[in-house]
């Protein structure tokens, strides 16, 4: 296949302003394209990974990503489909944007970065009305969907206006930049095609083209990226190796394919291979192992997948013998997590971890042989934690049953 026509198989392209140009670009070698992302948040989430996986593929075959930063597109907001978005502020959006870039440069170290604040800052309000304002037509710009479904409910002139601010960045990094090709979600559509726009009416006839990818859901129509506890984070402080590892482990047969297809590199016949074994034995759920494999190495590491799979195993066996103190710390962002003083005596810790609500229920625990400290048995009401077997002298892990877990942090 060419490298358009695996994309295409790959599910990575939904709308194209000009297929002929688009195959031509992507088909040939070295060509500058770009992905924009704003700083609305301190981190992205997983369901970026489309875009930077799509970046990571394209770099892969020979061509060259421009990830631009909105330091200041962040400041406007691009309009969301319910209401308008809280303005951040300057100090706000630059920050996050430095948390975002140093993001995505670990996943694309060899992208080129830049930020929009760079060149709209300096673009005073006259000139803005004048050199772009005054390209783009009203009904044009209403007639976009993002703006349609805020109609009712109403939309101001600054979110209004963001179309054009993107539509500004598509010109500078083309004629600055040589950048051809811009790429973004199916809801960017709107925005991409203004660029297209104003491409033409500022810079006459160009080569640029744009792309969309569909947008990632689960195959029964829900929004994909979401755990029980919200949205799935890439930064491992708020959602950590281990968590995602188990959401992609716990992926449906349904959806494997798709997610092998837009969030690894793994090309078309291993993929098919492992979709054959999957079905073949879907009690083993090769598919999902090696899928939740993949993406918790791309995006953390070859060390934390090792700590996110001991993790596993341990929550699995009950041993935690062998784990690092850096899993340790996966493990105090993972399970009910509290922290008391050694002379605390292990049924109130057990109460404390919501793993007993009673005396009487701790000593019928403790008289089932029910209760475990790292992994030992005990019995004992009086024993007090620091009479227990210590972890790094500080973690003891607490178990009911058979699967019930919490981490006790040892105060200093």
């Amino acid at each position: 296949m060419t490298l358009y026509e695996s994309l295409l198989w790959r599910g990575m392209i939904k709308d194209v302003s000009n297929e002929d140009l688009a195959k031509n670009h992507l088909n040939e070698n070295s060509i500058k394209f770009y992905v924009g992302y704003d700083p609305t948040g301190q981190s992205l989430t997983v369901g970026h990974l489309v875009q930077i996986m799509r970046m990571k593929y394209l770099e892969k075959h020979g061509h060259k990503p421009v990830v631009l930063i909105g330091g200041a597109t962040g400041l406007i907001g691009d309009p969301k489909e319910t209401q308008e978005r809280k303005l951040l502020t300057l100090e706000e959006s630059l920050r996050n944007a430095q948390k975002i870039e140093n993001q995505i440069r670990k996943l694309l170290p060899d992208a080129q970065f830049v930020n929009n604040y760079d060149w709209i800052s300096k673009v005073d309000l006259i000139s803005f009305l004048r050199d772009y304002g005054k390209h783009f037509n009203v009904s044009y710009m209403i007639a976009k969907d993002t703006v349609q479904k805020r109609l009712a409910e109403g939309i101001s002139y600054t979110e209004f206006s963001y179309m054009i601010l993107q539509s500004m960045d598509w010109v500078h990094l083309y004629k600055n930049e040589n950048v051809k090709i811009q790429f973004g979600g199916s809801d960017q559509w709107g925005n991409i095609t203004s660029g297209l726009e104003l491409m033409r009416k500022v810079v006459g006839e160009h080569d640029a083209v744009g792309l969309s990818s569909p947008l990632l859901l689960k195959a029964d129509g829900t929004k994909f990226g979401k755990s029980e506890s919200g949205a799935l984070w890439l930064d491992e402080n708020l959602t950590t190796p281990y968590e995602m590892y188990q959401y992609f482990l716990n992926t449906s047969d349904n959806d494997l394919e798709n997610y092998l297809k837009l969030l690894t590199l793994l090309e078309k016949d291993e993929i098919v291979d492992l979709l054959d074994k999957t079905k073949a034995q879907p009690e083993l759920r090769i598919g999902q192992k090696r899928l939740a494999e993949e993406v918790v190495r791309f995006v953390h590491g070859e060390e934390k997948l090792k700590e996110a799979l001991a993790v596993t195993e341990a929550l699995f066996n009950g041993d935690f013998s062998s784990l690092s103190e850096n899993a340790y710390l996966m493990l105090s962002k993972t399970l009910d997590t509290v922290e008391l003083s050694k002379e605390t005596l292990v049924m109130d810790a057990l109460k404390e971890t919501k793993l007993a609500s009673s005396n009487r229920e701790v000593r019928e625990f403790m008289q089932a042989n029910a209760v475990f400290v790292n992994g030992e048995v005990v019995t004992d009401t009086q024993i007090q934690l620091k009479d227990v077997k210590i972890m790094y002298e500080k973690y003891i892990i607490l178990r009911r049953g058979k699967k019930k877990y919490a981490l006790v942090i040892l105060k200093d």
